[in-house]
């Protein structure tokens, strides 16, 4: 238990050197840069065991911030212009409405243990943790499926042999909003546990 404690400490501490975001649902007035908003809303972390990586985890928590940037740049890529613009625009303002998504990499030292969506017969448990310290368990997860090279466009820390999951999370607790100062995510087995968080600009 105490080992458990430290780890997660450990992953706490390196995901608190990351940059601060707004963590509200307000959609964004100006649009960011895709790379440079991924990168905001990126947390990455590993756990180590008898001096051996066990875990490398990095999870992208798509916000309304995120999910504009992403439609811009998906609508420059496919040349869209005028009402199918605004109809991905629209589409992306109604994803982020729906279930909490976070976009986990997910690389282990053993491949066997790397099996998020088998749901609760998993090695591993994930869950978001709100500003009070509440558990939020997903509601699914599954296996992003699309081709490496389509995922590692969309999140360039994709590495080789990580398999990528979207995981998503229901809005019964409100995860966003004025006055939230954290929101972490926790994965946790056996062999013990990270977070990731993310923490809100001062206001």
């Amino acid at each position: 238990m105490r080992c458990l404690a430290l780890i997660i400490a450990c992953g706490a501490a390196c995901a608190s050197t990351a940059p601060s975001v707004r963590l509200t649902e307000e959609w964004p007035t100006k649009v960011g840069d895709y790379d440079d908003v991924t990168e905001q809303w990126s947390r990455s972390t590993n756990m180590h065991r008898d001096y051996q990586e066990v875990l490398r985890l990095t999870g992208i928590f798509k916000s309304p911030a995120w999910r504009e940037a992403h439609a811009i740049k998906e609508a420059a890529d496919r040349k869209l212009a005028g009402e199918s613009r605004d109809a991905l625009l629209a589409q992306a303002k109604a994803e982020a409405a729906g279930p909490y998504e976070v976009e986990l990499l997910v690389s282990t030292w053993d491949r066997s243990e790397n099996d998020l969506d088998r749901g609760k017969r998993s090695v591993w448990r994930v869950v978001l943790v709100d500003d009070s310290g509440k558990e939020i368990a997903p509601l699914e997860i599954v296996r992003d499926k699309r081709p490496p090279w389509t995922v590692r466009a969309e999140f360039p820390s994709l590495e080789d042999f990580t398999i990528p999951y979207i995981v998503r999370f229901p809005r019964d607790t409100p995860l966003l909003g004025e006055g939230v100062k954290q929101l972490r995510l926790r994965m946790s087995s056996e062999r013990g546990g990270v977070e990731l968080r993310w923490s809100a600009t001062a206001s």
